[in-house]
């Protein structure tokens, strides 16, 4: 028999939050952003839950690649561009859609032999910044790829580094009207959280991310609770072992966890190699047989406790969910002090994954 720990995907949530999405961003375009292995789910596991997308997002050539080569014909926006002037042939021969935020790449673009101009997305550094041009550059940079042979259409595109605020986005939104007043241009500037909560910026084209695997950009699901999006990703196991302690017994590595008096605790299959956070804290919510109980103790390597006074019908066997459908990831990330992205995209190359 195989260890229980297991994963699953499902792309019926998935394709339910998509929709999600255009509704709440009615007549604009979706980049469906599937970078980071479609944040850890698998591109090619899930590429096909979308695939009523208008395009996809992401960042690495060779998943732009294996997209054109599973057959997806629409467009492909590669989100930091190209990161040496020698992939631009490759851009070139699948079709790819640039993003352009430095100016090596604008001479890199000049001098390339292409054989037919690349769609381009101009960069504009909103406040982020990591990555993109000063606002005011917006005007003569936009003239300066205008005149490019290799450039065909063109859109503008910012990333907001507070859309989950209420007012998160007003400054960089005046900031990217102002510089680009009297610019006629398609725009792209929503990520998830602008796609839920500002619709002044949705433009032509939104990007969800996050929000397409059913989590929350601000790393609260009573945020989206009531958003109608589902979770893609359940990670799951089983109770391998059980041990009754007494009064003054601790639990795990360093004896973090002590009990009060006498108490069942389960032990199960999954640990921080599996991609379960290390540093989660005793209580993080978990689901043992139907019942919402938490952790106890430091995480291991391939297990970790769990308390079974609020089950005790458990033991040997009985189904374990990390997070998912019940357990939101959300809920599992902040007690460990991280975010939702960043478990989705530790889940290990060990644990079993399967469609649902």
């Amino acid at each position: 028999m195989s260890r229980p720990v297991l994963a699953s995907v499902d792309l019926h949530a998935l394709r339910q939050n998509l929709q999600v999405v255009r509704r709440a961003a009615p007549g604009s375009r979706v980049w469906s952003v599937v970078k980071a292995n479609a944040y850890g789910h698998g591109l090619d596991r899930v590429w096909r839950g979308l695939e009523t997308t208008d395009g996809f997002a992401m960042l690495n050539l060779e998943e732009a690649i294996l997209l054109r080569e599973r057959g997806w014909k629409g467009p492909i926006l590669l989100l930091e561009g190209f990161f040496h002037a020698d992939e631009l042939p490759l851009f070139d021969k699948y079709r790819l859609t640039t993003t352009v935020h430095s100016n090596w790449q604008l001479k890199a673009l000049q001098d390339a032999q292409l054989h037919a101009p690349l769609d381009v997305y101009l960069k504009i550094n909103s406040g982020m910044n990591r990555l993109g041009f000063l606002p005011e550059r917006a005007q003569t940079l936009w003239q300066q790829l205008r005149g490019l042979k290799n450039v065909g259409d063109m859109t503008l595109m910012s990333h907001f580094a507070e859309a989950e605020k209420p007012d998160g986005i007003e400054r960089a939104m005046t900031q990217i009207l102002q510089a680009t007043e009297g610019l006629a241009c398609s725009r792209s500037l929503a990520n998830s959280a602008a796609t839920l909560w500002h619709p002044q910026s949705h433009g032509d084209w939104v990007r969800p991310g996050i929000i397409l695997y059913g989590a929350s950009p601000s790393g609260q699901w009573q945020d989206i609770a009531t958003a109608g999006l589902k979770p893609v990703m359940t990670l799951s196991s089983e109770i391998i072992g059980v041990q009754t302690l007494k009064a003054g017994d601790r639990v795990g590595y360093g004896g973090r966890y002590t009990a009060r008096g006498e108490q069942r605790i389960g032990i199960v299959a999954t640990g921080y190699a599996d991609g379960y956070p290390r540093h989660a804290p005793d209580g993080t919510p978990v689901l043992v047989d139907g019942v919402r109980t938490g952790t106890v103790g430091t995480v291991s390597m391939d297990m970790l406790a769990v308390d079974l006074t609020p089950c005790p019908q458990a033991g040997i066997g009985t189904p374990v969910e990390l997070w998912g459908r019940e357990i939101k990831i959300d809920d599992v990330a902040a007690a460990a002090g991280t975010v939702g992205y960043e478990l989705m995209c530790a889940l290990a190359p060990r644990v079993p994954v399967v469609t649902v």
